[in-house]
This record gives structure tokens, C-alpha cells and sequence, in this order.
């Protein structure tokens, strides 16, 4: 899970670099457009909720009800309804706690997972046209940056040997 960046290591010196908050401001909005954009090209009549739901349950493992509410975003009996849902399709399964025999824990099955990539390969297909003509070296470029906000979204990212501690290439 995405550690919170106010309770990170140096945050309150992250936040004072003006350049980093306004790339990172700047991914955040060219994100959110380009889901927005790919959601209304597809047309899909799924709940974006489903898709949420169904990549924590995949990124983060097989979870309890309440955990997943909260990272989905959504109040717990909202997440109730959306997993029973789930569970009738077959995407999701309720699985026990092998840490508490009382509790149950939620996991995607091999078909919601497999929902999810076509869901995912739909929103490709829809917006490729918009990326034709990028160049190998523009491809790379968008490579690299995804590679680098993944790392660092997963807590696995460091600082690039080449940076400089104020985000200057040395």
C-alpha cells in the first residue's frame, strides 16, 4: 500500500521543492484525464468501482471487507454490496483468515482477474490512437516515467544515482 506522504521521511522538504509539486500535480490531472478519457471512449457500463476493487484485491492480495472499503475508498457497506456483486459473478471469493477462524478474507479469482486485464486491454485499444506516432525514443520516455511512479508508489523507488538531493541532474 502507497505509504502516506505526510508521514514520509522528509516530506515537509518534498513539499517545499516547487518544480516536484508541480510535475507531480501536472501527472495527477494528465492521470485522471487520460482514465476519464479512456472510460468515456470505451463506454463500458461496469462501475468504476468494480475496477478499483478488483486491482487493490490484485496489487495488494487476498484482504478483509473493511480494509478494502478503505482502500477503495468507498464506506463499508457500499463495499458489501459491490462484493456480493462480485462474488455472484465469480470474480471475487471469500476465502477464511488463517490468522482468525471468525473472519473472512476477500481474494479476485482467476476469471475477475482475467475480467480486469480485458477491461484494461479495452482502455488501451481505446486510446492508442491518440498516442500513434510517438517515436521509440517518446515511448521509452513514457516507459521510464511509468517505471519511475511505480517504484515509488510501491515504496521500492530510490533516489536515481544522477539527481541531485534538489532534483537536479548532476
Amino acid at each position: 500500500m502507497p505509504q502516506n506522504p505526510a508521514q514520509a521521511p522528509g516530506a515537509a522538504e518534498l513539499a517545499t521543492t516547487p518544480e516536484l509539486a508541480t510535475v507531480l500535480g501536472e501527472l495527477v490531472a494528465a492521470s485522471n484525464k487520460l482514465t476519464r478519457m479512456a472510460a468515456q471512449l470505451t463506454e463500458g457500463a461496469e462501475s468504476p468501482a468494480i475496477w478499483r476493487t478488483l486491482s487493490a484485491l490484485r496489487a495488494g492480495g487476498s484482504m478483509r471487507l473493511g480494509e478494502l472499503a478503505a482502500q477503495s475508498r468507498v464506506a463499508q457497506p457500499t463495499m458489501t454490496k459491490l462484493v456480493h456483486s462480485l462474488v455472484e459473478r465469480g470474480w471475487v471469493q471469500r476465502i477464511a483468515d488463517p490468522a482468525d477462524a471468525r473472519a473472512t478474507l476477500l481474494a479476485a479469482t482467476a476469471s475477475g482477474t482475467a475480467a480486469m486485464e480485458a477491461w484494461r486491454t479495452e482502455l488501451v485499444t481505446a486510446i492508442l490512437p491518440n498516442f500513434a506516432g510517438l517515436s521509440a525514443e517518446e515511448i521509452a520516455t513514457i516507459a521510464r516515467a511509468v517505471a519511475l511512479v511505480q517504484d515509488r508508489l510501491d515504496g521500492t523507488g530510490t533516489k536515481d544515482a544522477n539527481m541531485t538531493d534538489e532534483g537536479t541532474q548532476r
